[in-house]
């Protein structure tokens, strides 16, 4: 980025009092401008189809289109536009969520002007900046993953305890009530995420790993 350029900045935020302040934050840096704003998410896609913009500050939680659907729209424009997450929500599924999506940075409001204006200029380089709330989260969920059954439905996790329990395909259909083909539906899943090969190897590894007691 050039001296004479200026990074332009779309406000994406179903508040006007939140879009009036960051306007009036980004008046405050003569090497950015704002360049348009929104309320929702389907006004900012429809903005950046439209106009050339460099940087979005988008919301999570709006009406009609919510921050993580806007930004996978933004993505699919194919434009090189960068987005950074402005949010009050820091919960581990938002900020896969956005991320996943396409979101170049994950920021909470209470962010410090100087930490958004430099977030500002490390998104238009292509940099990520996470909250450390964002981060955390995300460190969490790297454990999370590598915990052997994390991903097990609640139904599965039921149809589990039963076989462990030796309950057969049939006792298993009477107890939670479900078709005998929905239980080996259940049981195909459950060996594929457990990596078992047969009934009793997914037995052996529910105990093993307490499987059963993380349900309570």
């Amino acid at each position: 980025m050039s001296q004479t350029e200026a990074i332009r900045i779309l406000i994406v935020d179903d508040h006007a009092m939140v879009r009036s302040g960051l306007r009036n934050f980004i008046y405050g840096y003569d090497w950015m401008e704002p360049v348009g704003e929104a309320g929702d998410g389907a006004q900012a896609v429809e903005f950046c189809a439209r106009h050339d913009v460099d940087v979005v500050l988008m919301d999570m939680i709006m009406p009609h289109m919510d921050g993580t659907e806007a930004t996978r729209e933004i993505v699919a424009l194919g434009k090189s536009v960068r987005i950074i997450i402005l949010t009050s929500f820091h919960e581990q599924d938002l900020v896969e969520q956005a991320l996943r999506a396409g979101a170049t940075s994950y920021l909470l409001k209470s962010v410090s002007a100087a930490e958004l204006a430099a977030a500002i200029k490390a998104a238009y380089a292509g940099q990520a900046t996470l909250a450390p709330e964002a981060t955390e989260a995300l460190i969490r969920s790297t454990r999370q993953r590598n915990e052997v059954g994390f991903d097990l439905t609640e139904r599965e996790q039921e149809v589990l305890a039963l076989l462990v329990a030796g309950s057969s395909n049939l006792e298993i259909s009477q107890d939670l009530s479900i078709a005998m083909a929905t239980v080996k539906f259940h049981l195909t899943n459950i060996f594929a995420k457990l990596g078992a090969r047969n009934r009793v190897e997914a037995a052996t590894i529910a105990l093993e790993h307490h499987l059963l007691s993380k349900r309570n």
